[in-house]
């Protein structure tokens, strides 16, 4: 079920080299994977295990107010597409969650991010399309939801660790 070491190496490399320029994290994903764009987006703007400033981070899925306006007047599969477009800017880091790696709405959203000139991460279950979209991908070798879901959530710590120590020392 591991993902590969140099995948999520690279991707808290990017991740602390976007920040150090004054970049941001942009984090996505439907239901439980929303769930772990949130808590990552938490730990970098809060704090992982380190007492250190804060790190400008959102997650997408938390505004409910612009996730139904959006999904109501351009429609579901532009939710996150749409808020990249208004925040993202180049350089900053877009993670798209989806344990299928299929889910339309992340696939646009990394689409979108990519053409915008974000650096985009996949983190994904064993296949999907997002992957072959995203500039880096790590991907779970297990179909279970649920077992995706827990390596998703210790693979966000474990970058979150690199990137403290990377940032911080």
């Amino acid at each position: 079920m591991a993902a590969s070491a140099g995948v999520i190496v690279a991707v808290a490399g990017v991740i602390a080299k976007a920040l150090k320029q004054g970049g941001a994290v942009l984090a996505f994903g439907n239901g439980g994977s929303a769930a772990d764009a949130q808590h990552f987006a938490a730990e970098l703007v809060g704090r992982y295990e380190k007492d250190r400033k804060a790190w400008p981070a959102v997650a997408l899925t938390t505004d409910t107010s612009a996730l139904t306006a959006i999904g109501n007047d351009f429609g579901f599969d532009r939710v996150f597409a749409r808020q990249l477009e208004a925040l993202g800017k180049q350089g900053d880091v877009a993670i798209g969650i989806s344990t299928s790696g299929n889910s339309p709405n992340v696939l646009r959203a990394l689409e979108t991010a990519r053409d915008r000139g974000l650096i985009t991460v996949a983190l994904t279950g064993k296949g999907g399309q997002a992957g072959s979209i995203a500039t880096h991908h790590i991907a779970v070798s297990e179909e279970r939801t649920a077992r995706v879901q827990e390596v998703h959530a210790t693979l966000l710590h474990v970058i979150c660790e690199l990137v403290e120590q990377d940032l911080n020392g």
